[in-house]
């Protein structure tokens, strides 16, 4: 029988009903019996935990849901997400597993440790997620990642190593989950030599968070796409995960599942360009990082890690009750930041597009020789050519890139694909259609405060670019 008095739900839009451990009742105890255990470690505890719970706080799409306005979801709903998938991934993947690394721990240990990474793969974010990474923690030499693993090892590992179940399964006699592990799973490879030296189970289950299609970016692009009303079912899930196993070299995908993961591919880059990079959202982003910049001491002066706490209530609902009152504070510097800050919040953005270039790369050769691969360059390269009397005028460029595939190379590889003609388990990257993809898409846009000059830093745009191919974008956009 199945142990309804040991589980919730919770229903989700994407998923529908995202099963989770809670603790199972127990009778009353009366004076004369002895005192009952303290409640069993369970998922639901971990959920309603206040370093989760403050990803209610933190919006997923960090400055898209002034432009869209569906995409109000935060990022605890993405994480509950992600860990239902782990879930459906666990129970496709788990036999291949069993097979390619026989002294893999129980099913219950691994769906269990891929449950937590999914649910606490976030627990790092700051208020405005990337955003933050990039204007704040990365002065502290950290990212969402690695600050998360920090938090997972000292604030969660008790918590973590409690757990003894999932909905689905027990962990075996004498397992232990280990918070470590889950640290580990959620940061992205940067020590070949050391990785190494962990389990190889454990490497391969890693590319299930940081591989081509993770339960991760599985989630958030079916999110994203309903949320922000691009598309109520964005790609095909089902057949993604039905035609994925886990061989001795890795995460594997049979050549029947390519034309699904290459569906999920450009999806995932449709909605970068139409979304998470849309002009709107991008110019947003540009007075949020100026501003910011300024603000910052005022927020948050230190390390997060010096003061965790602090950080642990510092999210977006913090960050917007406390500029809200910066308008009527005695401290000048204070007040005039907080007028700025209430005219962006009333999407007063200074910045308007007067330009723009899509460009597609297929190696890293290619992009890294092209000027629109650095804002700053592309900005001093393009008041160079800018007719003299404009090369004073306020503008500012903006270069977002999306990688689509990763670039082959030995070593490098987490994914693969199983050649059913010649019965072979090859990289990734050799599948002919695959290899068909860019490298990497970027959006190239200039700012300026007004469109008066708008044709002339359309010219220079376009000179820099070269003719030849800036007749090629034109015979495209045009068609």
């Amino acid at each position: 029988m199945i142990d309804f008095d040991g589980e919730n739900l919770c229903h989700d839009p994407v998923h529908g009903y995202v099963p989770f451990t809670a603790p199972r009742k127990t009778r009353e105890w009366t004076a004369n019996e002895p005192m009952a255990d303290e409640p069993e470690a369970t998922e639901r505890r971990l959920i309603d935990h206040p370093w989760v719970q403050r990803l209610r706080h933190i919006r997923q799409l960090q400055a898209a849901w002034w432009v869209f306005p569906g995409a109000e979801h935060h990022r605890f709903q993405h994480v509950l997400g992600v860990m239902r998938l782990a879930t459906r991934a666990v129970e496709r993947l788990y036999p291949s597993l069993l097979r390619a690394c026989p002294d893999v721990p129980s099913f219950g240990y691994v769906e269990s440790l891929l449950r937590v990474a999914g649910l606490l793969h976030d627990v790092g974010h700051g208020p405005l997620g990337h955003f933050f990474d990039d204007q704040f923690l990365k002065r502290h030499g950290l990212t969402h990642e690695t600050l998360g693993a920090h938090i997972i090892r000292t604030e969660l590992a008790d918590e973590i190593r409690g757990l003894r179940r999932t909905p689905n399964a027990e962990l075996a006699a004498g397992e232990t989950l280990d918070p470590d592990q889950v640290a580990w799973l959620i940061v992205r490879p940067r020590d070949p030599a050391a990785d190494a030296r962990r389990p190889r189970w454990l490497v391969m289950l890693r590319s299930l968070l940081c591989g081509v299609y993770t339960i991760d970016n599985m989630d958030f692009v079916l999110r994203d796409a309903y949320m922000s009303g691009y598309s109520p079912r964005a790609y095909d899930l089902d057949r993604l995960l039905h035609y994925s196993f886990f061989s001795e070299r890795g995460l594997t995908i049979h050549e029947r599942g390519i034309d699904a993961l290459l569906r999920f591919l450009s999806v995932r880059a449709e909605l970068f360009r139409s979304v998470y990079f849309h002009r709107t959202v991008r110019g947003l982003e540009i007075s949020l990082a100026e501003l910011f910049g300024e603000s910052r001491d005022f927020l948050f002066a230190k390390s997060p890690l010096e003061d965790l706490a602090k950080y642990q209530r510092f999210h977006e609902t913090y960050l917007w009750a406390e500029v809200d009152r910066w308008p009527d504070a005695e401290d000048l510097r204070k007040r005039e930041l907080g007028e700025r800050w209430r005219r962006l919040l009333a999407r007063e953005i200074p910045w308007r597009m007067v330009c723009q270039r899509r460009l597609a790369f297929k190696s890293l050769q290619e992009e890294s020789g092209s000027v629109f691969c650095d804002a700053r360059s592309l900005e001093r390269r393009l008041r160079d050519v800018l007719p003299s009397e404009f090369r004073d005028i306020e503008i500012t460029c903006d270069s977002a890139r999306t990688k689509i595939r990763d670039r082959s190379g030995a070593g490098q590889e987490t994914n693969f694909f199983y050649d059913a003609a010649r019965g072979r388990i090859r990289p990734l990257s050799d599948d002919l259609l695959y290899r068909e993809l860019p490298l990497a898409h970027r959006v190239c846009r200039v700012y300026a405060k007004s469109e008066e000059h708008a044709a002339a830093i359309t010219t220079a745009v376009d000179s820099l670019l070269g003719e030849a191919a800036a007749a090629e974008y034109d015979d495209l956009t045009n068609m």
